[in-house]
């Protein structure tokens, strides 16, 4: 039973199916190995374990397996609201005065119906500012490949949970990369669906045109068994399409004949690392001796996409990170001379240097003076990026390939007195959002120190099925997907 824990969610689905295992035994596992590995990742911030044990047991009890994520333990990036679980979103503005939420998000709603039990919170940059999880209050999540490196963020906590066989499944947020960079510095799978495919009702903003949520896992297959239980419409959530959810499943038919597929030469840049460049390239070949068309694209706003979303995100932090204001919940202060006074001293000492950045940034690119010159200008480079994605797919393109980042996972603090050198960790995971396309992270090689290597798959608005499908069929075809750490 020790490595029940490292077994994908299909794999397990089909034992506890067969009542080879039970909920209780695989539940057991993974907080057996969180006591065991976490010490040394600081992935976990708030252990659900008893909670976790007795709907194992209610699980087991029923004996209803008939769905493929029941009995499945998953931890949960600690922005999700649980009712009855301390949500922080790794803050002290809500750590110091826990707060509890008293409702669940739609997601671990759709999820709790599927069967799935919730083992706790992870690791996430503070309200999920930052692409390390270095900004977290409660410290750095390491990768479970090296633990002198970062695991990535702001999702840092639910891939290396996932890596590191903590659960079978975590979930995360993308808002800027902060699914497919972590999973890629991990060696997980890990998908950004298209705006609007899964709800964020429940889920702390942080801007609130760009957030997506979705899954890291240990398989494709595994992405398309989360998707089909969280995807689709939601009335609490009036940013989500009424758009037919497919069975995600049934796509991954290992198939890629007639597909083509782009390869940008923009994500191809001078100084990237050349173990990076040359896995991504021979990804490309496998998924042609496949049976696909590789053909080379052009997207010509690419470069502006950073700098555009580095407008437009903090813009939208400004003004979500208002709520915050230390009256309502969460950190409190004493000794103020009057109202303002107050706000300012809660907000100060609340809030870490990264969200204070970017509220500033933000207020500043909003205010009557600037907004004109930076958040419209910000805006409008966001149109020709989509335009230049609408371009490429409709000239007969199906999925778009490219590395996940330019380097491998970073040293801890690598970046610390550097935050535009962190903001550039971004430069291959910015224009999908500005798009609002789905993208997927996975495994695709080592570099020479052992460190993970991550492909990017991006597909058509609403076509997570083609994404999947070209992800599969490389997974299949490779076994990179399979390594685990050492720890």
């Amino acid at each position: 039973m020790d490595n029940l824990c490292s077994l994908t969610i299909a794999q397990a689905h089909e034992k506890l199916r067969k009542k080879e295992i039970s909920s209780e035994e695989l539940t057991q596992a993974c907080i057996d190995r969180i006591a065991a590995v976490d010490s040394r990742l600081n992935a976990v911030v708030f252990n659900g374990a008893e909670m976790a044990m007795e709907q194992a047991k209610a699980v087991d009890a029923a004996g209803d397996f008939s769905s493929p994520l029941a009995g499945i333990p998953y931890l949960t990036k600690d922005v999700y609201c649980e009712a009855g679980v301390p949500t922080t979103a790794c803050s002290n503005v809500l750590r110091d005065k826990t707060y509890v939420p008293p409702f669940d998000s739609t997601t671990t709603t759709r999820l709790k119906k599927a069967g799935a039990l919730s083992l706790g919170k992870v690791n996430t940059d503070e309200f999920t500012m930052g692409a390390s999880t270095e900004t977290s209050c409660y410290g750095v999540t390491r990768n479970p490949w090296n633990t002198d490196c970062v695991a990535g963020g702001s999702s840092g906590g639910s891939a290396a949970a996932v890596a590191a066989d903590e659960c079978l499944f975590a979930l995360g947020t993308d808002t800027g990369g902060s699914i497919r960079q972590p999973a890629g510095y991990c060696n997980c799978a890990g998908i950004r669906t298209t705006y609007g495919r899964t709800s964020r009702y429940g889920v702390m903003s942080m801007a609130s045109s760009l957030d997506t949520i979705g899954p890291i896992g240990k398989s494709v297959e595994d992405l398309a068994i989360i998707l089909g239980a969280i995807a689709g419409k939601d009335s609490l959530d009036a940013t989500t399409a009424d758009v037919p959810v497919p069975d995600y499943r049934k796509a991954l038919t290992g198939n890629v004949k007639g597909l083509t597929i782009g390869i940008p030469k923009e994500y191809f840049v001078d100084g990237m690392n050349a173990e990076v460049e040359g896995a991504v390239r021979e990804a490309a070949k496998v998924l042609e001796s496949l049976g696909a068309t590789l053909k080379e694209i052009s997207l010509p706003h690419t470069e502006h996409a950073t700098p555009a979303y580095y407008v437009i995100c903090p813009s939208e932090v400004s003004s979500n990170m208002a709520r915050y204001d230390g009256v309502r919940f969460g950190h409190t202060t004493s000794g103020a001379a009057d109202l303002r006074s107050y706000y300012e001293e809660a907000r100060s000492s609340g809030f870490g240097a990264e969200v204070k950045r970017r509220i500033m940034i933000g207020t500043y690119a909003l205010s009557a003076g600037y907004f004109d010159a930076y958040y419209r200008q910000a805006q409008k480079v966001r149109a020709l990026i989509k335009r230049d994605f609408d371009d490429v797919y409709s000239a007969g393109v199906d999925v778009i390939l490219s590395p996940v980042s330019p380097t491998p996972a970073f040293k801890v603090g690598a970046h610390q007195d550097d935050p535009v050198a962190m903001y550039l960790e971004d430069i291959f995971l910015d224009s999908q959002v500005m798009a609002g396309i789905p993208a997927m992270s996975v495994p695709c090689g080592f570099s020479k120190d052992g460190l993970p290597i991550g492909l990017q798959i991006m597909g058509k608005q609403w076509d997570e099925a083609t994404v999947l499908r070209a992800g599969h069929a490389y997974e299949q075809a490779t076994e990179w997907h399979k390594q685990k750490p050492t720890l």
